[in-house]
């Protein structure tokens, strides 16, 4: 099921076929430096594909997780993900991955500003955030350039990779989304219908 297309790429649920185009950056280990996985096996890519396409079917389904066409050469160069989806608190975690070979050519920023799209106008959330290591500038610096704020540092919060790791914390709230982009937005008070 495709979820969003934008100028040059389009999110879709994962199929288990994709295991290969994604193995080929999951196994990077200059990519999954700064990440809590990675360099991923066989086996590890081949797992996160089945639990991915597992979350499709889950009723209410709380985490969205699609891999990232080039809509040019119908290549998967990412996957990204709204996860652990707070009905309640309408609140979800966001996640981007582009392969090594597009990076720096804005395929990042597009696919998340294509989630923020997603996360508040569908699913009508109030909050999605992102975390990232202090010393990953470069996250830090599209995640600013889709418009979400610098909230905190969480010190020493994660075990990863045989060492205590910090994570910078970003988020925006959907009538700052809604303000940036231009679009009016109802704001939902109170509990939402799940």
């Amino acid at each position: 099921m495709i979820f969003r297309s934008t100028e040059r790429l389009t999110l879709r649920d994962f199929r288990e076929e994709d295991w290969v185009g994604v193995h080929e950056y999951s196994r990077d280990a200059r990519l999954t430096y700064y990440l809590n996985w990675g360099p991923n096996t066989d086996a590890q890519t081949k797992a996160f594909i089945k639990r991915a396409v597992r979350h499709q079917s889950e009723i209410p389904r709380t985490h969205f997780e699609f891999v990232i066409i080039k809509n040019e050469t119908q290549e998967i160069i990412g996957n990204c993900r709204l996860i652990s989806m707070l009905h309640r608190h309408r609140s979800s975690e966001l996640h981007v991955i582009i392969r090594r070979e597009d990076w720096g050519k804005g395929y990042g920023a597009e696919a998340i500003d294509a989630l923020l799209a997603l996360g508040f106008e569908e699913f009508k959330l109030h909050r999605i955030f992102s975390v990232v290591d202090p010393e990953d500038a470069a996250s830090a610096r599209v995640l600013e350039k889709c418009g979400l704020q610098r909230e905190g540092h969480l010190r020493e919060h994660l075990w990863v990779k045989g060492q205590w790791r910090d994570s910078l914390c970003y988020a925006i709230l959907d009538y700052e989304w809604a303000q940036l982009n231009g679009k009016p937005i109802e704001l939902e008070l109170g509990d939402p219908v799940v």
